[in-house]
């Protein structure tokens, strides 16, 4: 009898009555001025030629409806695929494409383009004559090859029947004739499940074993049906089509996740899927088989076959055993570049050298080449010239990293330290080494006319904000000229070089009332400076929003920064004092100094775009967007560990400086974020008095289900279980009284946000007489897609603030 009563009072709480004509089943709309920032028209994307005198533009159209992103999708070892098309799930594709000369600034148009457009990828050849695209249809059930003749401004299809949903959808060969493309076998069917099982679905582990961390997953197989469907999308031909039309195919079928074509042509590197399966991982640790073939298929030389990895040692800077990251080295005509462990893959065991770098030259018939022996782990390599490569290491726990010069024609040549530093030292930052397709379409590094120099570009942060730069580093000693940096007037950031000389670079360059578009500069005395696109403002009805970076410390004096937005016309001293939303996502550091750096500019575009907090300008709200909330955890100490004591010290600082600057009313602000800031969202409202409400999108509150590690850190649960319950909302859902609004996508793949997780908090805060309200929007995902559950969102969002933050609060509140 007691247990029935406690049942009947469960039933109680969790069907309580709720207001009418507060519950929503139908999807909405906001008002009409969130409306129009839902569908304000996107810049195209732009992609500069091999010679760097044409650019591609290609339009993006307005978001798609339900209709399109509740299409059948298979969702199999950690994909989502479309499998009409036999693609991965998309939807957004380019729906206009066209050129437009550097110089000229003159358009060209294309003949015979596919109608509707629907452009999924696209390249350029190696020599510029011509310019790929992979057109996917869902309508029709298309996925094909196109190819544009830039001469004449024509295009025509190559070939149909692609299949692309384990990579590229194409790659262009060095001779600039012909594509390497994956299709979809003949004759063979879709499997079909009667429904009926076989029989259970069994694991199990061996005595012994030693401790794994199996982070959470969602879309894995779940039984032998599950298995033969994936075996049969994941199933592919190689071929090689020309320019012309013609289809070679490659050896046999299998279930390739890597393809790729030798710079001379030659080889083919592919990498193919084996079973066992697993129903505890995605296919990304699946087993595989590594081997170079001839351009005929034919199996030449097998680099290694890498066994199922059901799990990694614990720590971020754990890695498989075996042979990973291989690729061919960009400047030789067929050589082979890979790393392995010497730790075993495990961080915690102490090791002098843990990853050595190997190189195998063609036709593979000598032992590997030692390239490098890192004390870290390899974090990749540029390449330029037989002795010119910039070899990457790195350490996440530390985060210190290390860049060696080495010359990979002579490996006995010592390697020279380039470069070290912190990954977290934005200041120290030199940017990223500039990289040029040569002729056979290989990225490698550009280097002055004398040999001498590289060029890096950086996004130039300092205390100011974010100024980016472009220059030119000797080789010799590391020493660097600054050849272009942006004004303290507008951002402006370069794309790329014209020359070697870096004389003539093309830039992006914004101001907070104009987007984005693109320009060229003359670097030489002249300076002079023309824009090569008129992209117009998105949103001007918002054009005069003000910003501002503001800087403001901790009690414990860590440097803060955070960008402030007020409503256009907006006078505090004629207003007062605004309701205002904080939106925010904290971030792990290993030093206080790294934690107390600037990030971000005054000077970018004010982009209003539906899915972050600046729509709601337009409501007369202010926005304080991006507030720093880091988590230091210097020496030996973890971040973690003191998570919820910073969390809120970031919290108090950001409330009281938007407050003492007289914009915010201490009564009125409200805190969001999406992800891990939906996470830090929950934890704010039951661990502080500072909101009147909150908006979490998206999140995680019970870390118990996240037992292996999450974000940043590294322990698991059994490691630090006081750790996961005190950062776990979950835990502290009794002492949420705030009212809460969550959002979450029901088909959620994101690793540890299940749609579950939103579920069982909402159910844990209504059940302990908080007040909360669950959205969860239909096909979607992590990030939403449909325009209707864009809307859905953002009505549920200004409702939610209309509600409980823009009122005045009751006397005695």
């Amino acid at each position: 009898m007691r247990l029935r009563l406690l049942a009947t009072a469960a039933t109680l709480v969790l069907f309580q009555f709720v207001p009418a004509g507060f519950a929503q089943d139908a999807y909405r709309e906001p008002s009409a001025a969130l409306k129009a920032i839902a569908d304000a028209p996107r810049a195209p994307q732009v992609t500069l030629s091999p010679r760097r005198d044409l650019m591609a533009l290609l339009a993006s159209p307005a978001l798609p409806g339900i209709e399109v992103v509740a299409q059948p999708e298979e969702k199999l070892a950690g994909l989502r695929i479309h499998s009409r098309v036999l693609a991965r799930s998309n939807f957004s594709y380019g729906n206009a494409l066209w050129l437009q000369e550097v110089e000229t600034g003159r358009e060209i148009r294309i003949e015979g383009l596919p109608q509707p457009l629907s452009i999924a990828s696209l390249g350029w050849s190696p020599d510029q004559r011509h310019l790929a695209f992979n057109q996917v249809d869902a309508r029709t059930g298309s996925n094909s090859l196109w190819v544009v003749d830039v001469a004449a401004g024509k295009a025509r299809q190559l070939s149909s029947g692609l299949n692309t949903i384990s990579g590229r959808a194409f790659e262009w060969l060095p001779d600039s004739q012909r594509l390497l493309v994956t299709l979809q076998p003949q004759g063979a069917a879709l499997p079909v499940s009667d429904g009926i099982p076989t029989g259970p679905n069994v694991q199990q582990t061996g005595s012994g074993g030693r401790i794994t961390s199996v982070r959470t997953y969602q879309d894995l197989l779940k039984n032998e049906a599950d298995a033969r469907r994936f075996e049969y999308l994941l199933t592919t031909q190689p071929a090689v089509v020309s320019v012309q039309g013609v289809v070679q195919p490659v050896g046999e079928a299998a279930m390739y996740v890597g393809l790729s074509v030798s710079p001379d042509g030659q080889y083919l590197l592919s990498q193919r899927i084996t079973r066992p399966f697993s129903y505890l991982v995605p296919m990304g640790f699946f087993p595989r088989v590594i081997e170079v073939r001839d351009m005929q298929g034919k199996r030449l030389h097998t680099v290694a076959s890498l066994p199922l990895v059901e799990g990694l040692p614990t720590g971020n800077d754990a890695v498989p055993t075996g042979v990973r990251q291989v690729q061919w080295r960009a400047d030789a005509p067929a050589t082979l570049v890979w790393a392995e462990a010497q730790d075993e893959g495990d961080p915690a065991r102490e090791a002098a050298v843990r990853d050595i770098v190997y190189m195998q030259a063609a036709p593979f018939n000598r032992a590997p080449q030692v390239l490098a022996k890192l004390s870290t782990r390899y974090a990749g390599a540029q390449w330029g010239r037989g002795d010119l490569a910039l070899v990457s290491e790195y350490w996440w726990r530390t985060r210190q990293f290390k860049t060696w010069r080495v010359a990979p024609d002579n490996p006995r040549q010592a390697p020279v330290l380039f470069e070290a530093g912190s990954r977290e030292d934005r200041y120290a930052d030199k940017g990223s080494p500039v990289l040029v397709p040569d002729a056979r379409g290989r990225a490698v590094l550009l280097t002055s006319p004398d040999g001498g120099s590289i060029y890096r570009i950086g996004n130039g942060a300092s205390p100011e904000g974010d100024r980016p730069f472009l220059d030119r580093q000797r080789l010799a000693d590391g020493s660097s000229e600054r050849l272009f940096h942006s004004s303290g007037e507008q951002f402006e950031y370069p794309v790329g070089l014209l020359d070697a000389e870096g004389r003539r670079i093309i830039t992006s360059r914004e101001t907070p009332s104009e987007r984005p578009n693109f320009w060229l500069r003359d670097l030489s005395a002249t300076g002079r400076a023309r824009a090569l696109t008129q992209f117009p403002h998105p949103t001007p009805q918002l054009r005069e929003v003000q910003k501002e970076l503001i800087r403001y410390k901790r009690a414990d004096g860590v440097a803060l920064t955070a960008t402030l937005y007020l409503p256009p016309g907006y006078v505090a001293e004629r207003d007062g004092p605004l309701p205002l939303l904080m939106w925010a996502y904290p971030g792990e550091f290993k030093s206080a100094a790294a934690a107390s750096q600037v990030s971000g500019s005054p000077y970018r575009f004010n982009h209003i775009s539906y899915w972050g907090p600046l729509p709601y300008l337009a409501e007369g709200y202010a926005v304080l967007d991006n507030p720093s909330m880091p988590i230091i955890g210097e020496g030996d100490a973890e971040p973690n560990d003191s998570y919820i004591q910073q969390l809120r010290a970031n919290a108090e600082a950001a409330v009281e400086e938007v407050v003492r600057r007289g914009v915010a009313d201490r009564e009125r602000i409200a805190v969001g974020g999406h992800s891990y800031g939906a996470f830090m969202t929950a934890n704010l409202l039951a661990h502080t008095n500072l909101f009147r409400a909150g908006i979490a999108r998206s999140g995680a509150y019970n870390r118990t289900l996240t037992p292996f590690g999450f974000q940043a850190e590294e322990r698991n649960f059994w490691q630090a279980s006081d750790t996961y319950a005190a950062m776990s909302p979950f835990f502290h859902a009794e002492k949420i009284k705030t009212p809460i609004l969550f959002i979450h996508g029901e088909e959620d793949n994101n690793s540890g946000t299940f749609p579950m997780q939103s579920e069982r908090m909402y159910q844990a805060v209504r059940g302990l007489g908080g007040q909360a309200r669950l959205v969860m929007l239909p096909n979607e995902s992590h990030g939403y897609r449909a325009r209707e559950s864009i809307l859905t969102m953002m009505a549920e969002t200004h409702d939610w603030l209309e509600q409980h933050v823009k009122p005045a609060p009751k006397a005695g509140k």
